[in-house]
């Protein structure tokens, strides 16, 4: 196959599988919605998110194939370079446009909500059906179409593609900035704005607004909105925990019996005599207190039930 040939191909294949991820993203959404609803970035029925990934399969893993060509490393690509895509997409969008069209933040093991393990395995998967049966059709198909009506479709179609584009920008720059100029301070109050806003206008703009009613627009403004609760909440709980420990603590105190506090206070003074005093560097005064103090001792153990308190302040109790 001629290079020439090969990117027409390609062009064609694009658009093949972004008409293919369009009736499929469509069928997914009537069956929740029950009724028609117009997927996508584009107006036209395309998803250049899945063209793209199929591609990029389809130039890596076909590159390789001379090499390696097993199901095991085609799943394996497919994983990584679908999700990579996924991932830039959506990053893109949300930073070019101040919105996220899609967040799996509440699904399980997901990157920054952006992809998750549960599309990333379809993924794997999918790239192993395109690659080994899928593609060797689409191309037997390509195969049957003259070199010069090939070109032709694909600049007809390039064409249409990059109108639709520039439409849908504009679109999207409506939507940037009544975004960036809305008073909310929540995405709630700003989604439902956005989404008055393109119901009142053009078709293409109620297009939008019905394809995507779940988007989450963001703001400079939400964002310190949200980061200042977030500070705000981490405060009061820590006021909170250590109102909770100072009253805990005078609690403690008000309970515990004088008998302990006198045991606890005769304890810690044994101890510090323990430390502090040494037999060869004692002074003839504190030999004598000292000895005093034994003696008391002494004493005190000679009675049962003394001898029975001695021991517990002895213990610590």
């Amino acid at each position: 196959m001629e290079y020439e040939e090969y990117i027409v191909h390609l062009i064609l294949l694009f658009f093949v599988y972004s008409f293919a991820g369009w009736c499929m993203e469509v069928a997914l959404k009537y069956r929740q919605f029950h009724r028609f609803i117009n997927r996508g970035f584009l107006t036209g029925p395309v998803l250049p998110i899945y063209g793209t990934g199929v591609v990029m399969i389809t130039v890596v893993v076909g590159g390789l194939s001379r090499y390696e060509s097993s199901v095991g490393t085609t799943f394996i690509l497919s994983f990584f370079i679908c999700g990579t895509v996924e991932y830039l997409t959506s990053y893109v969008l949300e930073k070019r446009f101040h919105a996220r069209w899609w967040d799996y933040s509440q699904k399980p093991m997901n990157l920054h909500g952006r992809v998750w393990i549960g599309n990333l395995l379809l993924f794997g998967a999918a790239g192993v059906f395109i690659m080994h049966i899928s593609n060797p059709l689409i191309y037997r198909v390509l195969s049957h179409i003259s070199g010069r009506a090939g070109k032709i479709i694909a600049v007809v179609l390039l064409v249409v593609f990059v109108a639709d584009y520039i439409v849908s920008h504009f679109v999207l720059k409506l939507v940037k900035v009544s975004v960036e100029s809305s008073e909310a301070d929540n995405t709630e109050e700003i989604s439902k704005e956005v989404h008055q806003l393109l119901s009142d206008r053009s078709y293409f703009h109620k297009r939008f607004a019905d394809a995507y009613p779940d988007v989450i627009y963001r703001t400079e403004r939400v964002k310190a909105r949200l980061e200042a609760v977030k500070k705000e909440t981490e405060r009061l709980r820590r006021e909170a925990e250590q109102r909770i420990e100072a009253r805990a603590e005078k609690v403690a105190d008000t309970l515990e019996p004088s008998v302990r506090i006198r045991n606890t206070i005769i304890s810690d003074q044994e101890k510090l005599i323990a430390i502090l005093y040494n037999e060869e560097t004692a002074t003839d005064e504190m030999k004598t207190l000292k000895a005093k103090i034994d003696r008391g001792k002494s004493r005190l153990k000679a009675r049962p039930i003394a001898k029975r308190l001695y021991d517990k302040v002895s213990d610590g109790e």
